[in-house]
């Protein structure tokens, strides 16, 4: 059995932390096929884990990830999102708006989604969350945008991207690129070691650590 990749799941029974597994391609297979349709939702179990298919998702461009998320995001040539938790009964949100998938959770445990995408142009990461590519994008132009605390790994195969790391974020960045513009910071991480690019438009911005002033705090006092 080939391995694919690695997803966090969800023991729906006991409540306990997020447990890490391994995803096979026949595993796919099975959640595809025991899908139930619903109205705009459809729900499968594997092993006592709940799967999430929205139904209602369409021309997604963009995604932005807020909070203890984990995103696996991949190519297809049509648009699903897969919710692998009791995404219904927690406090987390996952909207497709005008193209703009929001996908958002600030629960004790990870909501992990599996987003497949025709055409999408633009992800945005904030907080701790984190966002994995499922094989090679492709996308002819890519935006990347990452924030605060948030991780981003993502093997790439496209004409050209755009990546701004912010903060303390993390980019772990692979694959070929024609064209890459890459701005980071001092206190971002950014491993380009297995990325190859034509050209690469790299910019460093030097950010100071906050200072205090004893002097000030003590006058406070």
């Amino acid at each position: 059995m080939v391995v694919i990749n690695e997803i966090q799941t969800i023991d729906n029974q006991n409540h306990k932390k997020m447990k890490t597994s391994l995803i096979t391609i026949a595993a796919i297979a099975v959640l595809a096929l025991g899908t139930v349709n619903l109205s705009n939702a459809a729900t499968t179990t594997n092993n006592n884990n709940a799967a999430v298919v929205l139904n209602n998702v369409s021309k997604i461009n963009k995604i932005e990830i807020h909070g203890n998320v984990q995103v696996f995001v991949s190519d297809g040539t049509s648009d699903q999102v897969k919710v692998y938790n009791k995404y219904y009964s927690e406090n987390a949100l996952v909207q497709n708006e005008n193209g703009v998938l929001r996908i958002s959770s600030y629960t004790k445990d990870k909501l992990v989604v599996w987003v497949t995408a025709n055409d999408l142009r633009s992800i945005s990461v904030y907080d701790n969350a984190e966002v994995k590519s499922f094989g090679k994008l492709s996308e002819i132009n890519l935006d990347v945008n990452l924030y605060n605390t948030s991780t981003a790994t993502l093997n790439l195969d496209s004409y050209s991207a755009s990546i701004n790391v912010n903060d303390r974020a993390k980019a772990n960045l692979s694959g070929n690129l024609d064209n890459c513009d890459l701005q980071y910071s001092n206190q971002t991480t950014v491993n380009q070691s297995a990325l190859r690019a034509g050209t690469i438009n790299s910019v460093k911005q030097i950010v100071k650590p906050l200072q205090h002033n004893s002097a000030d705090e003590l006058a406070i006092l």
